[in-house]
Formats: structure tokens, C-alpha cells, sequence
């Protein structure tokens, strides 16, 4: 092609060149990708409140009194007076034993009784006759001094012959077996027409008294020393502190009245390395029998201005506990903490945290240390930033 007139000559193929650059260079600029947004996450403030921290022990129920009816004069029984498994009043008839051997004992003590008190009478009046006479030496001296020793003697026989005559009613009053208390009684270990009581006294059967019922559970070496060491820095000795206790029955249900404890073993029991403790419940419906199985829940310490998070903020892996912090700037830092009781939907925090911090709840998949979030606050209650009460405390 030729150059306009008076022009120098224009290179075509640059400028397409140079115009297809162009469009390239400006193509490549539009299709670079956006950075990604911050991973949305769920946040949850550190609580700090008094936390009441509960104890559970596992033990069994027995009678406040488990008294053994035994037979206590061997004869044949007549009969079982009562229902077994019932509930009876204390002088309620339980067992009747045949009386009619020891009846006729009893008869032929008094016989024996009579007769000894006529001996005695017949000597009595002898040393009576003979004082006089003696005086008179009608009579000889060694003749008064028999006379005597046969009266001291025939006393001696009526004493004898009363003891056997009370042993005689006591035995007899044995073929009645009455209750010794209120309470339930358990199943016979002998029917009607049994001999019992032949050189033994047999186990007819048991009465224990379920009002109150008592309540026996062991606590560890261990925690026996915490609660001591609290108890003694409290100025207090221990076994001191009275506190209300629930027991929670083997359907998960909670015994309607509270009870308090009431003993405490001596030693420690050197095979199960737990220390025994009896706590006493009010059972006036007799909801509870002995020999039933439960747990015993009492306040065993309160936490001043514990550090609270929710338990699924806190992250376990090989007993190292770590917790998701949201800082300020909204980034994320991964810390190690020190656990402490659970109290709910709650875990206590002892070391590795502030108070009002914000830890992640929701999301722990995706964040990891220095990483920009975008924090949501969610609500307390779905976070379990509400404490509940312990157990057994009012208020």
C-alpha cells in the first residue's frame, strides 16, 4: 500500500499487534480472584459467677434399726401371725409357739414354790416353840440351833424354788414373739409346726425400721482430704459442715425429702481405700426399703467468681483441653486451658482465660490459630451460660 500524499508510510501490522496486547493485558487484569470472606463463627462470653460444685455417691439403703426375731424357747410353732413383707407396730404378735410344756413347767414350779413356803413355815414355828422351852431348859441348846438351821435352810429352798417360778414365766411369756418396733417385717425362715429354738435360738425372720432410713455410701481417699483441708482452713473440724443431700433413686428419680448427714466412719477401710459415710432420709411413705441402691448429692464446695464456657467451646485431645479465643481485631487464638467441674451445659475454667473473652461455640472446624473471623454472638441460653441450681440448695 502506498503512504498518503506528503505523509510518511503507516505500519498496519503494528498497530494490530499492539491492539491485541492490549485487549489480552486487560482480559487477564478482570479474571484475578477475589480474596475469600472470614469464615462466619458463633461466639460465646466467658461467664464469671459463685458456681456451687456437687458430689455424687454411690451407695446402698439399710434400716435405721434391722432387729433379727429369733426363737428364744425351743417348742414346736403354732403359727405366723402376720403378712410377710407388711408393715407392723411394735407388740404386734409375729409367732406363736405351742405353750403347753412350759405351762405345765411353770405349774410344777409353783407346786415346788407352795411346798418350799410350808417347809418354811413348819421351821418358823419350831424356833418359835423352841426359844422358850430353852429358857427353861426344856429343851437342849444344840436341839434350838437345828431347828434354826433347818428354818435358814427351808428360806433358802423358797428362794430357790421363787427363781424357778420366775424363769418358768419368763420362758412362757417366750411363746409369743411380738414386734420389739414399728417397721417392716421381712418373710418367714419358718413355717407352722417347725421345732425351734433347740439348742440355738433360730432366725425366724427380720424387722427394720425404714423411718428413717439410713443411707451408707464411701468416698474416696482423696476427695476425703480436699473436703478436710476446706473444712479445717474454714476454722472448722471437720465433718462440721451440714449440708442438705438428695438421694437420687435407681429410676433417676429424686427422693421428695432431703436428708443430712449423720455419721462417719472411723477408719478409712483399707480394701476399697473409701471412707464410709451415713446419711439419715425422712421416709414416711416408705417409698424406700432397705438394701436399695442410689446416689447421695450434697454441695461439697462453692467456686467464687469461677470462669464459665460452654462444654462444646472447649475441645479435648489427649487430656489437653483447648478453647477457640475471638480477640478484638476478630482474629482467632488457640489457647490451652485448665479445666474444673462441669455444671451442666457448663465447664469450669481455671487457668487460660479472662473474664468477658469470647470463645468460639459453633464453627471449631474451621478456624485455626491467627485466622480472621466474623464473629456472631449467640444467645445465653443456647450457648448454656446459665448455671443451674445444685442440688439440695434452696435459692
Amino acid at each position: 500500500m502506498g503512504s498518503p500524499r506528503g505523509g510518511k508510510p503507516v505500519n498496519t501490522k503494528l498497530h494490530v499487534v499492539v491492539a491485541v496486547v492490549a485487549v489480552v493485558a486487560g482480559g487477564c487484569a478482570k479474571q484475578a480472584p477475589a480474596p475469600p470472606p472470614p469464615p462466619e463463627v458463633y461466639v460465646a462470653d466467658v461467664a464469671q459467677r459463685d458456681v456451687p460444685v456437687t458430689m455424687e455417691l454411690v451407695g446402698q439403703t439399710r434400716g435405721a434399726q434391722d432387729v433379727e426375731i429369733r426363737a428364744r424357747v425351743e417348742g414346736y410353732l403354732e403359727r405366723v401371725a402376720f403378712a410377710e413383707g407388711s408393715f407392723v407396730r411394735k407388740g404386734d404378735l409375729l409367732y406363736q409357739v405351742d405353750p403347753k410344756p412350759l405351762e405345765a413347767i411353770l405349774a410344777a414350779a409353783r407346786a415346788d414354790l407352795a411346798t418350799a413356803q410350808a417347809r418354811l413355815e413348819k421351821c418358823r414355828n419350831d424356833v418359835a416353840r423352841y426359844r422358850p422351852l430353852v429358857e427353861k431348859q426344856a429343851v437342849s441348846r444344840q436341839e434350838l440351833d437345828n431347828a434354826v438351821s433347818a428354818e435358814e435352810a427351808a428360806r433358802a429352798q423358797v428362794d430357790a424354788a421363787a427363781a424357778a417360778v420366775d424363769k418358768a414365766t419368763l420362758d412362757l411369756s417366750y411363746t409369743r414373739i411380738t414386734a420389739p418396733i414399728d417397721g417392716l417385717v421381712g418373710t418367714t425362715q419358718v413355717k407352722a409346726g417347725n421345732l425351734v429354738g433347740r439348742g440355738e435360738s433360730t432366725l425366724l425372720t427380720t424387722v427394720s425400721q425404714v423411718d428413717p432410713i439410713l443411707f451408707r455410701a464411701g468416698m474416696s481417699e482423696a476427695e476425703y482430704l480436699r473436703l478436710a483441708k476446706e473444712l479445717l482452713a474454714e476454722g472448722k473440724p471437720t465433718g462440721a459442715r451440714q449440708t442438705p443431700i438428695e438421694l437420687i433413686l435407681a429410676d433417676g428419680t429424686v427422693h421428695p425429702h432431703p436428708g443430712r448427714l449423720d455419721a462417719v466412719e472411723r477408719a478409712i477401710d483399707a480394701t476399697t481405700g473409701t471412707l464410709a459415710l451415713q446419711a439419715t432420709f425422712p421416709n414416711p411413705d416408705r417409698l424406700i426399703r432397705p438394701g436399695q441402691y442410689g446416689r447421695a448429692r450434697f454441695v461439697s464446695e462453692v467456686k467464687t467468681g469461677a470462669l464459665l464456657v460452654p462444654q462444646r467451646a472447649v475441645s479435648e485431645l489427649q487430656n489437653l483441653y483447648t478453647v477457640a479465643v475471638v480477640g478484638a481485631d476478630d482474629t482467632v487464638d488457640i489457647r490451652t486451658v485448665t479445666v474444673g467441674p462441669r455444671v451442666d451445659g457448663l465447664w469450669v475454667v481455671e487457668e487460660g482465660l479472662e473474664p468477658g473473652e469470647r470463645v468460639v461455640v459453633e464453627g471449631l472446624q474451621r478456624v485455626r490459630d491467627g485466622l480472621k473471623v466474623s464473629p456472631k454472638a449467640v444467645a445465653p441460653g443456647e450457648a448454656g451460660a446459665a448455671a443451674a441450681k445444685p442440688a439440695g440448695v434452696a435459692g
